[in-house]
Parts: C-alpha cells; structure tokens; sequence
C-alpha cells in the first residue's frame, strides 16, 4: 500500500471543496477527497492509533489538512463544521506542501515565543514527525483530548445503555415516538422512531445501534435492510466504529430502500451539538501588555 503523502492531502482538500461549490462539511470532504486520491478500502479504513476517537487514519490526517490549509490562509470554518474557501483560496488550485508546512511552522514559533506554552501535534514536516502546536482553535489534537475520552465512555456503555443514548439523542433531534425494542430475533432492529416533515409528513424510521470499534461492512447493511422489508423504507444505523465504502455504496444502492450511516465521528459531533454529555465552555485568556508611552508621558 503506497503512502499517502500529506502534500497529496492538501490538495486533495482544496480539489474536493473546489468540486463541492467553495464549501462543504468534514464528511463531504472525506468522501470526496477519497474519490480523488483514488484510495483502496484498506487505506480508507486503517485505523488510527492512540487517538481512537479518530475512526480513521485517514479522518485524522484531512483534520490536519483542513488546519494547515486554514492557517495558510486559504479556508475558514463556522462553528457548525462547515468549511469554505476564502476568497485568496478560490483563487488556489493546488498548494507546495512544504511551502504551507513552512509558513504554518513559522506562524506556530511566533504563537511559542509569544504565548509560551506549547501542545505537540502529529503533522511535520515529514508527515510523522512531532511538531510544536499552540493554537487551540481547531487544533486536532487539542480536539482529540475530549473526542478520545468520549469514544473510550461510548465503547464502554453496556449495550443497552447506547441503545438508551440513541434515543435520547433521536428524540432531541426532532424524532418523536422513539422506542428501543431490542427484541431477540429481530433482525438487528434495535428501536422506532417517527420523524415528522414540516408539520405534514410523518416517516418511519426503524433504527440499528451497534457499540464497538472496526469497520462495518456491506453484509452488515444488506442484513438490516432485509429486516425492513415490509415495516418501513427508511432505516439508520448509528455506530461507534466506521463504515466501509462497499457498506456507504450499499446504503444507497439503486432500487433498494435507503439506509442512513452515522459512524463514531458523526456521533461523537451531534452529542457534541445536542449537548448530550459533552459541556462546551468558552475560555477567556488574559492577555497584558506594557504601554511604555504612558511612563513617557507622565
């Protein structure tokens, strides 16, 4: 398997947000950058190690692209996970890896002299090497220190307990009706819920919970929608693990009804959106400096 180079990243990023209209999320990014590094499955789905709360090595490095690319100058983000071109990166068709890896590690030493703290992080020069990170806006592995504590706290939950937090977190999505069967024999049906449409169409949507680490592969999803048949034609599987691209192709597969995929790092976002057991405080820095003309002055 050849490696994937982080300047290949970098554009493989700028393409996909080129391609997606100037803007996208973290997950149409993914998928798209995919589709343009042509990657096999198993480069797809290599895991990444410590930091599991990254389903992917893969989702982890296009974390890293995404910063780099933003502190070049060439991306913003909202606080909703949406990722846009500036105005410069409209611009932008493809980038000098070491260029912007030059620039963003001049940016990090000023940002160490200034500040005095560092935090590591896992890009360089090399793509391996530690580098020096202050900046805790959207610094990967700053976010890796609550995400990895999440998963460890999901993997964890007794299989029932998950099945639980999927309602609660259906339900404050806007589900009503939300009830977990986890009858035996089921077909891996583990609840029910209704979603209603502006206020007119209801739809009903049987749901699979399924808490543990690895990929999920097609056979997983064909065996679900097998399970539908002739109760709903609308399904969602929501995972801790990932999900394979043969499962993604599945899911949507010409003819057959829909099937929703919400992987761990899907997951890991909405309890962070919904509130539900993730608290987000907003942390004010002191900043003093001396103003020598005043003393002048006196």
């Amino acid at each position: 398997m050849s490696k994937i180079l982080f300047h290949d990243l970098l554009n493989a990023t700028l393409q996909a947000l080129h391609e997606l209209g100037d803007s996208a999320s973290n997950r149409e990014i993914h998928d798209k950058a995919v589709v343009i590094l042509q990657l096999s499955e198993a480069e797809i789905a290599k895991p990444h190690k410590p930091n599991q709360s990254w389903p992917t090595d893969l989702s982890y490095r296009l974390s890293w692209a995404r910063t780099h690319l933003r502190r070049y100058g060439l991306l913003q983000n909202s606080s909703r996970g949406v990722w846009a071109l500036t105005d410069k990166g409209k611009t932008v068709s493809s980038v000098d890896g070491k260029e912007v890896e030059r620039v963003v590690n001049e940016q990090l030493r000023i940002e160490k002299n200034s500040r005095g703290a560092t935090h590591e992080s896992g890009a360089g020069e090399t793509d391996e090497n530690i580098q020096e990170i202050l900046e805790t806006d959207n610094d990967p592995t700053i976010e890796s220190e609550w995400r990895d504590t999440l998963y460890t706290v999901l993997t964890e939950m007794h299989p029932s307990a998950f099945e639980r937090l999927c309602q609660r977190m259906l339900r404050e999505s806007g589900f009503s009706q939300v009830e977990v069967t986890g009858r035996s024999g089921d077909g891996g049906i583990d609840g029910i819920g209704i979603l209603r449409l502006g206020g007119f169409l209801s739809i009903r949507v049987l749901f699979q919970c399924k808490r543990y680490s690895g990929s999920i592969g097609a056979g997983a999803v064909r065996d679900f929608r097998g399970a539908m048949i002739g109760r709903t034609d609308k399904g969602l599987i929501v995972t801790t693990a990932n999900f394979t691209p043969a499962a993604k192709r599945e899911a949507t597969r010409d003819g057959a009804p829909e099937i929703d995929l919400v992987d761990g790092e899907q997951l890991i976002d909405k309890l962070k959106e919904l509130s539900l057991g993730v608290k987000t405080e907003e942390i004010v820095v002191e900043r003093v400096t001396v103003d020598a003309d005043f003393f002048d002055n006196i």
